[in-house]
């Protein structure tokens, strides 16, 4: 990795100097890291909200179909709310996933090259 050239700009503590942060910035690590955050957030970002708008939608332009009992008194409306709660853990957990396998240890490399630890 090539963000840290000077290390005589390296602050006391292992602290970069802010030449350094913009190197950093411009590295293909960085560029790499970017572009597997955003390959990740933007279109689960996009999946729930097209999923919440469905749920908020129907519940407002359906509501006939959404109030369709189930089970007992459990309908429709009341799963596809459930299923929301659901849904944002599931999300959370797959995060959870791609950031330790693909974020994390290219973030770490970075963050160690920039504070000159490795």
């Amino acid at each position: 990795m090539t963000i840290n050239n000077n290390p005589a700009k390296v602050g006391g503590g292992g602290t970069p100097d802010p030449e350094a942060y913009l190197a950093a910035q411009r590295s293909p690590e960085f560029i790499e890291l970017r572009k597997r955050y955003r390959g990740f957030a933007f279109p689960m970002t996009v999946a729930f909200l097209v999923w919440y708008f469905m749920f908020v939608f129907a519940s407002v332009f359906a509501s006939a179909w959404m109030s369709v009992p189930v089970w007992g008194n459990i309908n429709r409306g009341l799963i596809f709310g459930l299923l929301q709660f659901v849904s944002t853990g599931l999300i959370t957990w797959l995060y959870v996933r791609h950031a330790n396998k693909k974020l994390d240890p290219l973030a770490t490399e970075i963050r160690e090259e920039m504070e000159g630890v490795s």
